[in-house]
């Protein structure tokens, strides 16, 4: 595994504890990589990996290395990921899938290779493996909701509210490609896809950077990325989503809510709960009608069975745990899982779109002929 900050502890939290709850085949921990020597090896004996390293171009070239699970920022992921694929590695890498568009398409043409010789890739979209948003795509797939006319999905936090919170990578263009774009609207775009299974034809949208100054280690450091972003996007059958995101929206959290609404239904979550998914029937009478709240905890619900008796609620770490599952069954059966380097393509080109959008005052983009430059 490349990395070891936020992503790399939770990566490693479901490596260690995979197998103890999934049928998968047995893995083992074998090294951490690092920028700093000492951290890393710290990290490594901290998280449960065997080795540590600094040099991921060495690691990946061992003949006992057969998977590389990237954590690293955005703008390493797609030489690493080429490479990795390249050296006949099954490959996980964390979303967004790269910085650039260009850098997408370079991705998949290394994984649809790769995919010839048997190896498979995967994109760390993880709350496709919430449980109740596992089961609210399968209401929605099994017509429990008619057609849909319409989506909301919000991703807030608050973490940057304040002007003085310091700098990081996530803050500078150069290593994040964006800021609550690439970072969170990702996720959002992504369950719009996911959730309703299909493509984006257009888009409008708009950034915005509410902090341009935050302090950094030697005084004052330029914001090079948006703090918030809203954005329209019209799907191939005609609905209509709509998509906020801010990491500036003071209170909340982690909010990841979705709204979707057809003609026979809704359905409601927010990650805040993530354990509840609300549910409106409206197929039944209208005296009965209203959301009822789903406690998804049952042996009948996704993922569920693998863990407590009803009522034991998960929490945010387990979707990871979750993703693994999925990936090694993946890579055992022979089958691609998902989502895909394909489908990580499909959301860097919509964060493209919007990026396009917003320096064009807001106009509409259309998706059909790939942007190559942008989120």
């Amino acid at each position: 595994m490349i990395g070891y900050a936020f992503m790399g502890k939770a990566h490693s939290n479901a490596w260690r504890n995979v197998a103890s709850y999934f049928d998968v085949p047995a893995v083992e921990q074998k090294v951490l990589v690092g920028t700093d020597l000492e951290r890393v090896a710290e990290a490594a004996q901290r998280y449960g990996w065997a080795e540590s390293a600094t040099d991921w171009r060495e690691v990946i070239a061992r003949d006992d290395i057969h998977i590389v699970d990237i954590c690293a920022p955005g703008f390493l992921h797609a030489e690493i990921a080429i490479a990795a694929l390249q050296a006949g590695k099954h490959v996980l890498v964390e979303k967004p899938l790269a910085n650039t568009v260009r850098e997408a398409e370079d991705m998949v043409t290394a994984a649809t290779a790769a995919a010839a010789n048997g190896v498979q890739s995967m994109v760390g979209f993880t709350y496709r493996r919430v449980p109740a948003l596992a089961l609210a795509r399968e209401l929605i797939s099994e017509g429990r909701l008619g057609t849909i006319t319409q989506a909301r999905v919000s991703y807030l936090q608050d973490w940057l509210s304040d002007a003085q919170a310091p700098m990081t990578w996530r803050l500078r263009k150069d290593t994040a490609g964006s800021g609550a774009l690439g970072d969170i609207a990702s996720h959002a775009v992504d369950q719009v896809l996911y959730l309703l299974g299909e493509d984006v034809t257009d888009v409008s949208g708009r950034l915005h950077t509410f902090t341009a100054q935050r302090p950094g280690p030697d005084g004052l450091e330029e914001v090079t990325v948006d703090d918030a972003a809203w954005a329209t996007l019209t799907l191939t059958s005609g609905a209509i989503a709509s998509v906020d995101v801010s990491r500036v929206a003071t209170g909340r959290k982690n909010a990841l809510s979705v709204e979707i609404y057809g003609d026979k239904g809704a359905l409601k979550f927010d990650l805040e709960r993530l354990n509840e998914l609300e549910f409106l029937d409206a197929t039944a009478p209208v005296r009965e009608q209203g959301f009822r709240s789903i406690l998804v905890s049952e042996p009948a619900h996704p993922y569920i069975q693998a863990w407590w008796p009803q009522g034991h609620f998960l929490g945010w770490e387990h979707a990871f745990t979750h993703q693994l599952n999925d990936f090694l069954r993946g890579v055992a059966d022979g089958t691609a899982p998902t989502p895909s380097f394909l489908d990580g393509l499909k959301v860097q080109r919509i964060l493209a779109g919007i990026e396009e959008s917003s320096a064009a005052k807001s106009s509409l983009i259309q998706l059909n002929e790939s942007p190559t430059e942008g989120a």
